[in-house]
Order: C-alpha cells, then structure tokens, then sequence
C-alpha cells in the first residue's frame, strides 16, 4: 500500500507548491519515451485521487499536452517536471522527486519496459511490464 498524511511538494523554485493528503500509490518507473524526455530520464511517480490534492501556489503552472490521453505539468519558471494528468481524471500523478522527504513511499514496478534506454539496466526485482493500464495504479 502508499503512503497516508499530509505532505508536501514543490517545484525548485517554489512557483509550484501543493499538498496531498491521502494515500499516495506506491511509485511506479515511466521507462516510455515522452517520460525520458520530459525529466531527463525515466520517471519515477506516485498517483493520487484529486479530491485528496491540493495547490497552494500555482503561478509558475503550465500544461504541455503530450498525447490524447494526457497532460504533463511543469513550472514554467524553473523547468521543474512535476505533473502527468490523465484524461481520463481519475488520478494525478506526481514525479515522486518533488515530494517533500519522508514520504514513506515504497517502490512498485517498472512499466514500458521495452522503450527503456540503453544506457541504464533494471536490476531491482521489481515487476516489469512492457504496457501500462490504469489497474496498475492501483495498489
């Protein structure tokens, strides 16, 4: 299971700030291509219900849609990965990293696997899955 409390997390500059109080899903590692483009990497993310986030500062906020099935948001001010937004709205799904520690978050799995790059290899024992489907968000 996630974690549940209250918690913080912003961007690097602070333009963007929010908090979740809830529970947050495990993390789940992005090895798709728009994920290693948009944070340098694969991404690494937890996923919550909107009802439990909230902004408290969101002038630096900006929306690039990458696809029809979602938005990833940023800090327009300081470049700051944070934010991929299904269409669908069932969840928000956080850049694990911008979560202000302890989060108490565990790791889950590892999806899109085959477009990973060849630069890095998945050695943690974690599930693979070379697709994503929305009950994999769900813990």
């Amino acid at each position: 299971m996630g974690q549940t409390n209250e918690i913080t997390g912003s961007c690097l500059c602070g333009a963007v700030q929010y908090t979740v109080n809830g529970t947050m899903r495990r993390v789940v590692y992005c090895h798709c291509s728009q994920c290693r483009k948009m944070h340098g990497h694969f991404m690494a993310a937890t996923a919550i219900d909107f009802e439990h986030f909230k902004y408290t500062a969101d002038t630096g906020l900006a929306w690039y849609q990458s696809s029809d099935i979602a938005d990833r948001g940023f800090c327009k001010v300081c470049g700051s990965s944070l934010f991929y937004r299904p269409t669908h709205g069932k969840y928000m799904a956080i850049a694990t990293g911008t979560l202000d520690a302890p989060t108490g978050l565990t790791s889950r799995l590892h999806i899109y696997v085959a477009d990973a790059s060849d630069y890095y290899e998945i050695t943690d024992g974690l599930p693979q899955f070379s697709h994503d489907h929305d009950d994999l968000w769900e813990d």
